[in-house]
């Protein structure tokens, strides 16, 4: 008999909101603060990383496996979505479909791209992650949460900036906020490592579950738990 979980899906519908937010507002808009250029997004889609180190550190790369499906899921069809609303033709009268254009015109792509880079990050992420709680036998969680953004970031932003931005933003530009980006999500996964320890502890004790994959099949392919 499989485990019910009081949390779990609650965790993954604050994930999928998160990422569905960060990616369709956030991603298309670069600001400047005190000299320094990124993407407005910054702020809010790293916390998709750290409800991905939360889900695997509780219950497990399999059922963070199953969120992430869901949230591919989600991303794509908001996707879709978009791609209808802003083709189909505009009543008359309707004045605002240029507005309309110019803010969703390039979510297709965005998401597109979103799609891509957060199915490989999100794995990354998740596997170095469940990876690093067996070889260190659970101790120094802030140790593979800091490690396991590093790599899922990394990856995530080497495939997302080029895909969604390549031939829209200047070459130069792209590389800066992407580096840019990158460092202030890992920077952010630091800053909220205090959080991640007491969300951690809280459900660990609630759920009274602390997963290892010890034998796991690592395949994202898969939604089985």
């Amino acid at each position: 008999m499989k485990r019910t979980y009081k949390y779990y899906d609650f965790v993954m519908a604050s994930f999928v909101t998160v990422l569905l937010c960060s990616n369709v507002i956030g991603a298309s808009k670069i600001t400047t603060v005190a000299g320094f250029t990124f993407g407005a997004g910054v702020f809010f889609f790293p916390i998709s990383y750290i409800f991905g180190d939360i889900l695997t550190e509780v219950y497990g790369y399999a059922r963070a496996r199953k969120v992430v499906w869901a949230g591919f899921g989600a991303m794509a069809f908001a996707s879709f979505m978009t791609w209808v609303v802003v083709g189909l033709p505009p009543a008359q009268g309707y004045a605002n479909q240029t507005a309309l254009e110019a803010v969703l015109g390039g979510t297709p792509r965005i998401a597109l791209a979103s799609l891509i880079a957060f199915f490989c990050g999100e794995f990354c992420n998740s596997y170095t992650l469940a990876k690093m709680k067996v070889w260190t036998n659970g101790r120094h969680l802030w140790s593979r949460t800091i490690g396991s953004t590093i790599v899922g970031e990394m990856v995530d932003s080497l495939i997302f900036y080029p895909l969604a931005f390549y031939g829209i933003w200047e070459n130069s530009l792209i590389v800066q906020v992407l580096f840019s980006n990158y460092l202030m999500k890992v920077l952010w996964e630091v800053v909220n490592t205090p959080l991640t320890y007491r969300i951690v502890s809280f459900l660990k004790k609630a759920e009274n579950e602390d997963y290892f994959d010890r034998g796991t099949d690592f395949t994202p392919f898969s939604i089985d738990t």
